[in-house]
């Protein structure tokens, strides 16, 4: 049975994908490292507590002893999600984000070459890419231009993975995806945010004049991707992820206050975030033609699914917004 070191599975995209891999790899055992930090909820996996082949590790990734003590057990493969991701954080205080983002990533990289980890998985973002125009895609040739302290931090790591990968062999990939959504995002993020407003009566504060674009993907088609990468990828690639699903700002709004059953009388509009990306949109043709992976799940099917996950878990939410 191989076993799979997935950091920061606590989190929203990590506990999506710990449940992917148990669920579809009955021969793999996960290992859960997270820091547990304001994004890393133990309640979103606790149900798999007594599943005798998921095990939790309670530690930083910047801590190198605990790292290599997680990798003694004789793991195969890492899949590190381990970040600080929220951008409005890193513009208040950039150092926990180059602190986890950077140092975080490269003592796991000398951990996987101490130890010869089979595959290393980095997850990044689309936001190390920059701000495109009205017009074109980002591809995996696209220049990194990060404009947020966050952005900056992820395309870091990236560039730190891409030099193990040509210095000293590692057999590493990287994963750049658009906004998910879906169950257990952290309630500040926009679409929690905007559903959990929503089902109070509160107002939705919408940046700017609300025009900004995003690409949109649930997360359990991210889940896949994912795990594709992991057993399909070639070492030293950039995989590009996208749900082909371009919305403003305004256009989501609209949307959650449809799916919701809310008026447009709820629409706050806010000053605009400080160096504040246009548009994003994501070319994933690469993974589609080379790995056969494609997204399953429709915006409408998606979001409607996600605002009743929030309705039917109001308890986890609110111990998150106390």
């Amino acid at each position: 049975m191989s076993i799979l070191l997935v950091t920061g599975g606590c989190g929203f995209i990590g506990s999506n994908f710990v449940r992917h891999v148990l669920a579809t790899e009955p021969g793999t055992q996960v290992v859960n490292f997270d820091a547990l930090t304001y994004a890393g909820n133990p309640d979103n996996l606790a149900d798999l507590a007594t599943d005798p082949r998921y095990r939790f590790v309670h530690a930083d990734i910047s801590d190198r002893d605990a790292v290599r003590a997680a990798l003694k057990g004789g793991v195969n493969a890492i899949v590190n999600f381990a970040a600080e991701s929220h951008v409005d954080r890193s513009i208040h205080d950039a150092s926990p984000f180059v602190r986890t983002n950077v140092l975080g990533t490269q003592v796991l990289l000398d951990a996987a070459r101490e130890f010869k980890v089979v595959r290393f998985v980095q997850i990044s973002t689309d936001e190390v890419y920059g701000s495109l125009g009205p017009t074109g895609y980002f591809t995996e040739q696209s220049q990194l231009e990060p404009n947020s302290p966050y952005a900056a931090s992820k395309a870091a790591a990236d560039l730190l993975v891409r030099s193990y990968v040509h210095t000293f062999g590692l057999p590493a990939v990287i994963t750049r995806c658009s906004n998910n959504y879906g169950p257990y995002q952290y309630p500040e993020k926009l679409i929690p945010l905007f559903i959990t407003n929503l089902l109070r009566d509160q107002q939705v504060p919408v940046y700017g004049d609300g025009l900004n674009v995003r690409d949109w993907i649930h997360v359990r088609d991210h889940c896949a991707a994912i795990l594709t990468v992991l057993r399909k990828g070639q070492v030293g690639e950039v995989y590009n992820i996208g749900g082909r699903c371009e919305k403003t700002n305004l256009e989501l709004t609209h949307a959650l206050l449809k799916a919701v059953g809310k008026t447009p009388a709820l629409i706050k509009y806010v000053q605009d975030r400080l160096g504040h990306d246009r548009r994003y949109a994501i070319d994933c043709t690469k993974i589609e033609t080379t790995l056969g992976w494609q997204p399953a799940v429709t915006f409408e099917e998606g979001l409607q699914q996600t605002v009743e996950w929030y309705k039917a878990n109001a308890a986890w939410v609110a111990k998150l917004r106390r």
